[in-house]
């Protein structure tokens, strides 16, 4: 369930209140003076109620349902870069603990939910805090809710372990107490550098992560600096834009960021993507032989609405091409 009282979340839960009786009694007024009222205006009247009714029910599913769902996205993805066994990757991103509808305890739930897919690898791509406070302009609460969120990670069961990096929010909280609570819950948090896995069989995987493109400097270069040659490698980023940027090599890039734009209106599109390259706003993007995949992750920001955008696991098999 949403916190109906969060403040970003407060004006919705009052016009949702407010608004029903005055769907109803607009319904009992039209139905009584029907026989007294022209047909063009009891028609006219019908119309404006009815699209005032329809208004109500979509803010009610945008602003409290929707944001409260969670399915899963399996995708196949196919790579010339990648060589030998494929791999199953759990994709998190945006959780944003802290707001309206992400709290520890659902984040308990979104972890076993990814336990039972039973991937591989995880990987978390950023912004686990919502909001763009620092600690100490939060209350105790508040900030002991956030780093509970973060603590779900350890429940996190896979066979190569959990990886990370850094979004904008969790800078603008604090990078090393984003960093610590990762690591304190057995996530390796990368920052322009890679950690190399070891599949069974020994063969190498390198994961390299970003710096956030927001607050930071992404560098590809630094992140596969001493990287082992010919390794299977993926790249993780907060957001997607650095994808411009990306050499041959990886067989993926993953990212996240824009909540593919949270909203989706139909024969519209995304009125609102918070990127640089708003072609990179959602799902599978190739470009100049590579490729690279974003979700729309778990949360919400600015306003807490998702419409056509649900949350999302995304669990990638990735596997090469002969």
């Amino acid at each position: 369930m949403p916190d109906f009282f969060h403040p970003q979340i407060l004006p919705a839960t009052i016009g949702a209140i407010v608004g029903l009786p005055l769907v109803v009694l607009a319904c009992v007024w039209l139905f009584r003076r029907w026989g007294k009222l022209s047909a063009r205006t009891r028609w006219a009247l019908f119309a404006g109620i009815a699209l005032f009714e329809a208004a109500y029910w979509l803010n009610i599913y945008a602003w409290f349902i929707e944001p409260q769902m969670l399915v899963v996205r399996r995708v196949e993805l196919v790579s010339e870069q990648w060589r030998g066994a494929p791999l199953t990757i759990a994709v998190l991103s945006d959780t944003h603990v802290g707001g309206p509808h992400v709290n520890a305890a659902r984040m308990g739930r979104i972890v076993r939910r990814v336990n039972a897919l039973r991937p591989e690898l995880v990987v978390l791509l950023g912004d686990y805090v919502n909001g763009h406070h620092h600690p100490f302009e939060r209350t105790p609460a508040e900030n002991q809710e956030i780093t509970g969120g973060i603590a779900t990670f350890a429940a996190l069961q896979t066979r190569y372990g959990v990886v990370s990096v850094i979004g904008n929010h969790d800078v603008w909280y604090d990078r090393t107490d984003v960093t610590a609570a990762l690591q304190d819950a057995g996530v390796a948090a990368l920052w322009n550098r890679h950690i190399v896995i070891r599949r069974t069989g020994g063969e190498p995987l390198v994961i390299a992560g970003l710096a956030d493109f927001t607050t930071g400097d992404p560098n590809f270069a630094a992140a596969l600096d001493g990287a082992p040659a010919g390794a299977n490698t993926i790249i993780i980023s907060h957001s997607p834009d650095p994808f411009v940027d990306m050499p041959h090599g990886p067989a993926l890039m993953l990212a996240g960021h824009g909540h593919c734009g949270q909203v989706t209106i139909p024969l519209i599109g995304r009125p609102i993507v918070p990127l640089v390259n708003d072609r990179f706003a959602c799902g599978l993007i190739r470009e100049r032989g590579e490729q690279m995949y974003v979700t729309a992750g778990i949360g919400t920001s600015m306003v807490p609405v998702r419409f056509l955008n649900p949350p999302e696991i995304v669990l990638i098999t990735l596997r090469g091409a002969a």
